[in-house]
Order: C-alpha cells, then sequence, then structure tokens
C-alpha cells in the first residue's frame, strides 16, 4: 500500500484541496453562488451552532453531488449489533473473555462483522456509551456506513485496515487507533483476517484530557494526531451503491447510483483523525507507590459533571518502573466506573496468563478486581531494581462512568467467556502476621 499524505494537529483548522483540482475551495466564503468546478457546498455540522468557539466544531465539504441525493433509508439486519442493555438478567461478576473469532467460511466485512459487548445510556437521548468487537475477513465494496448515534473510536488488533472517509483515507494499523466521529461517512478495506475493539460514544466527541500540573507537554501530544487530505473519486454505481446508517441503535439502508467519497475539497474542524500509540509520552512514578491509571489517559470524552468522564481511553505502554518500597503492578481495586480492557500485544503485567490478544475483560462497577495469585507473589517479593515495564505490549482500556450491561452475544452467543476466571484469585491467601513489629 503506498503512503498516505495526512495533516497534523489535534482539533485544528484544517483545509485541504484534492490536487487534481486546486483552486477548488472557495476564497472568502463558505457557500457562493456558484462553486468552483461546478460543485456543491455542503455543511457537516458536530455540534449546535451556538456552542462557545472553543466546542464547536464543523467543516464545510465541496462535493460532485450532495449527500441528500438518495433513495428512502429501510431497515437492515442488525445482526449482532445491538443497545438493548436489558437482554439478559445483570451481572456483577469480573469477566473475562478468550480471544474472539474471526469468521474463515464465509465472506464477513466491518459493518457484518460488528458485535457488540456491552454499554449502557441510550441514543435517542444523545448519553451513553458501547463497545464492540469487529472481526472480518473481507472488505466493503460498494457500501459505505456512517452512525449518526455517536464517535467511534476504533481500536484495531489484527490486520491493518484502510478507511475510505469523505474527507480522505487512513491507513490505520495495529498500535494505532482512529476516531470516526458522529454522521462521518466511511468504508473500510481489510487485507486478511481482521479484529479490533470498537468504544462508541453518544452525545459528546473526544478531546486530550487537560494536563493540569504536568504543564504544556506531555502524554498525547496534539501535534501527533493525523487526519486524512481531500481525495476524491467521481464513480458511478449502475448497480447502486449501499449507504448504511446506524440510528437511534438500530441499521439502515438506502441505495444511491453513486460514490459518496466524492469530496473534492473540503476545511473545518470536524474531521477523522489518528494517531500511534508509540508516541504516547508517559508519566510514571519515580519515588513510591503506584500512580493512577489516569496519568496514561489519551483521549476523554467529558460528561456535564467536573472530571467525571462518559468515556475515557487509556493506555498501559511499554515504560520504566523504578518506585522503591513499592507493591509494583496495578493495586487492588473497587471503582465507581466500569473498566473494560483488551490487549493488542503481548502480555498484560497484572494477569500474565489467560489474558489474549484480541480477548477482553470487564470489571463492572465496584467489583473488585487486582493482580492475579501469581502477579502478587512474585512482586512482593522481588528486587525492587529499575526495569522495563510492558517491553513488547499494549494493553487498553475503555473506562465509563456508566454501569455497563453485557449483551446476550457478550455472554453467551459468542461462547468465549471464560468462566474460570474468578480462579485466578481463589489461590490468593492470607499473610496476615498479628505478632508483626515495626523495624527501628
Amino acid at each position: 500500500m503506498s503512503e498516505l499524505e495526512y495533516l497534523s494537529g489535534f482539533g485544528n483548522e484544517f483545509s485541504s484541496e484534492d490536487p487534481r483540482h486546486p483552486g477548488s475551495l472557495p476564497e472568502g466564503q463558505n457557500n457562493p453562488q456558484v462553486c468552483p468546478y461546478g460543485l456543491y457546498a455542503e455543511q457537516l455540522s458536530g455540534s449546535a451552532f451556538t456552542c462557545p468557539r472553543p466546542a464547536n466544531k464543523r467543516s464545510w465539504l465541496y462535493r460532485i453531488l450532495p449527500s441528500v441525493k438518495h433513495k428512502p433509508f429501510s431497515p437492515f439486519p442488525c445482526g449482532n449489533l445491538t443497545e438493548n442493555w436489558n437482554e439478559v438478567e445483570p451481572d456483577p461478576n469480573q469477566m473475562r473473555w478468550r480471544p474472539f473469532s474471526i469468521p474463515k467460511e464465509k465472506k464477513v466485512d466491518f459493518v457484518a462483522g460488528l458485535h457488540t459487548v456491552c454499554g449502557a445510556g441510550d441514543s435517542k437521548s444523545r448519553c451513553g456509551i458501547a463497545i464492540h468487537m469487529y472481526t472480518c475477513n473481507s472488505s466493503m465494496v460498494d457500501k459505505c456506513f456512517n452512525n449518526s448515534d455517536g464517535d467511534l473510536l476504533i481500536v484495531p488488533q489484527q490486520g491493518e485496515i484502510l478507511i475510505t472517509t469523505e474527507f480522505g483515507k487512513m491507513k490505520v494499523e495495529p498500535n494505532e487507533i482512529c476516531v470516526i466521529q458522529q454522521g462521518m461517512r466511511f468504508s473500510v478495506d481489510v487485507f486478511g483476517e481482521t479484529r479490533g475493539y470498537i468504544m462508541e460514544v453518544y452525545g459528546a466527541h473526544f478531546e486530550l484530557p487537560d494536563l493540569g500540573p504536568i504543564g504544556a507537554n506531555g502524554l498525547a501530544n496534539p501535534r501527533d494526531f493525523q487526519c486524512p487530505v481531500a481525495w476524491y473519486e467521481d464513480r458511478t454505481v449502475a448497480t447502486g451503491y449501499t449507504v448504511i446508517n446506524k440510528y437511534q441503535g438500530k441499521l439502515f439502508a438506502c441505495q444511491q447510483e453513486f460514490s459518496p467519497f466524492n469530496v473534492v475539497a473540503w476545511h473545518g474542524n470536524y474531521t477523522p483523525y489518528k494517531y500511534s500509540l508509540k508516541n504516547f509520552m508517559v508519566i510514571n512514578c519515580v519515588a513510591f507507590d503506584h500512580a493512577d491509571p489516569s496519568i496514561f489517559t489519551v483521549l476523554t470524552a467529558k460528561s456535564t459533571r467536573p472530571g467525571v468522564a462518559i468515556a475515557d481511553f487509556v493506555i498501559f505502554p511499554p515504560r520504566w518502573g523504578v518506585a522503591d518500597h513499592t507493591f509494583r503492578p496495578p493495586y487492588y481495586h473497587r471503582n465507581c466506573m466500569s473498566e473494560f480492557m483488551g490487549l493488542i500485544k503481548g502480555h498484560y503485567e497484572a494477569k500474565e496468563e489467560g489474558f489474549q490478544p484480541g480477548g477482553a475483560s470487564l470489571h463492572s462497577m465496584m467489583t473488585p478486581h487486582g493482580p492475579d495469585t501469581e502477579c502478587f507473589e512474585k512482586n512482593s517479593t522481588s528486587e525492587l531494581k529499575p526495569e522495563r515495564i510492558a517491553e513488547g505490549t499494549m494493553a487498553f482500556m475503555f473506562e465509563s462512568s456508566f454501569s455497563m450491561a453485557v449483551t446476550k452475544w457478550g455472554l453467551e452467543t459468542c461462547q468465549k467467556l471464560d468462566k474460570s476466571y474468578y480462579q485466578c484469585w481463589e489461590t490468593l491467601r492470607s499473610h496476615f502476621n498479628p505478632t508483626w513489629k515495626p523495624e527501628h
């Protein structure tokens, strides 16, 4: 695959023209009476018109035909994609899934391979979250997808994906992420067996976390985010091009006679974007104790409560561990947030067995969790010298203030739930010594 070009920055005011048609962006205004090259002007709004400037998101697209030219939408099979959080009874247990299966016998594209694992809230009221897996082996042909319900944060785990959007193309590999924001049409090409994770957020857009006392630099730096450059195709599809729309938790499809990727030029601050996790500038404890995982936050979708997120995307990248007098792995924990973890590659430090790339775990609100017996015993007695942690590994967490329900597919249909997960803590033993005295 040839190298693609990108624009650098997070939330910038970008502008881009397909180099085949210089001057395709209007000068000095957004919607002239006649656009250059006879294009149509179309605005894509990601926020209310009256939002304060720092939160106002919109882009202007200059396209060969407007997106309104299509046949009526009709219901489309949802498969295992759902927003029904009441399919099964609540289950507060710790959950772990073995790697989710990738289809082999028949062709399955990105949309057909979407499976909802868990979530909460409601797309109609614009407040909530859903977590999906995608498992596929075939590219989308004469077909695109857009999500009217919210933003999609996509985390490839196996196989690179080529995403064609109205703004241009992005290649996204494992150890990279991308965000397709609400309403943006896109198509996914794959190059073999492909698997990954998706966090969907209703009612908020992802932002960079505030750095506070860290200062002006650190964590995910804005300059390392990339958005595509304008690219278009002027292609008629005689057999019909299918636009699939996720709307109020259901799928709908319509037909049109042309490719939707007909945007010759665009400008604005509402775009898809990608980010390489290798660029994350890690902050860690250099004295004692294990810092809270919030120091590893890449992106956050804020709620209306200060400091409380609808969703955070957190990673656990390779780093140095140097803390003295400290149990260095993650501590035992009960949390007012829900924690869904995935593994892109390697071995997660707190549970080196059982938690595998392409699998997942869910520790629900106030459900106890922490290191398994082997991890605790090993790290309670190991020599505390500087060491590399998580070398060759990338684990991540989707953390949410919502109490997420697991779907029937997640609990039963996928047949990947590890019902023996609780046993990794069963062999923890008491080390209590009532005669212990402090050393002087």
